[in-house]
């Protein structure tokens, strides 16, 4: 595994509460953060928003490990817990994060990345179907890995690939159900379409014209 960049937030400790206060945080480009756990109390503060955007927007994502030092409090290594975006702007707007404590094991969701092609694909004219994106798993907070790679090149048409065929680390621990399913080849077949049956044009029935005749002839 890759060693990981040391990366560090600088924050402000925040006092201000309420709605008002956030709103003027924002518009100085800071977000309001919450940070929860370790063996502190819960510490309110501000970090830059281009810096915690660089941060999700990197490979480790939301499981980017990195330090906060926040104002007055000292530094922290941190993990995001749970982030509140703009609704329309997609901007982040609050961030509750985590406080790491050395040697600790947590529980973190890794996404799943889909090696190869199947060859149900390239030779049975199948289609890949990834069903499960991401899998939740326990291990410390330096062995966690920016995604798990899922080698689908032996999967046959019909053929299943579940959680219990993963391959991890010996120290990462998979918690998602081992029979759920990630990925499967399946084959979509065109319906075929009955003809329609051919319209017959009936020759108009003439009723009573045979005895109205005779009758005028009598």
């Amino acid at each position: 595994m890759a060693e990981r960049e040391e990366i560090t937030v600088r924050a402000e400790r925040r006092t201000g509460r309420g709605k008002n206060d956030s709103r003027r945080l924002r518009s100085r480009g800071m977000v309001p953060l919450t940070l929860y756990g370790g063996d502190g109390e819960a510490v309110s503060a501000a970090a830059p928003l281009k810096d915690l955007a660089a941060i999700l927007r990197s490979d480790s994502g939301h499981n980017t490990i990195f330090t906060l030092d926040v104002e007055g409090v000292g530094p922290s290594e941190v993990l995001f817990l749970d982030r509140q975006l703009d609704p329309v702007r997609g901007r982040l707007i609050h961030a509750d994060l985590r406080r790491l404590v050395r040697g600790q094991k947590i529980e973190v969701t890794v996404r799943l990345e889909l090696d190869g092609e199947p060859v149900g694909v390239s030779e049975g004219e199948g289609i890949l179907e990834q069903l499960l994106r991401e899998v939740e798993i326990r291990c410390g907070t330096r062995d966690i890995p920016e995604a798990i790679h899922v080698d689908v090149s032996g999967l046959g048409v019909h053929e299943v690939m579940h959680v219990s065929d993963l391959r991890v680390a010996e120290n990462v621990e998979i918690l998602t159900d081992p029979e759920t399913v990630i990925a499967t080849v399946s084959v979509v077949r065109e319906e075929e379409v009955e003809p329609a049956p051919e319209e017959t044009t009936a020759e108009p029935e003439v009723i009573g014209k045979g005895k109205k005749e005779d009758e005028e002839g009598e």
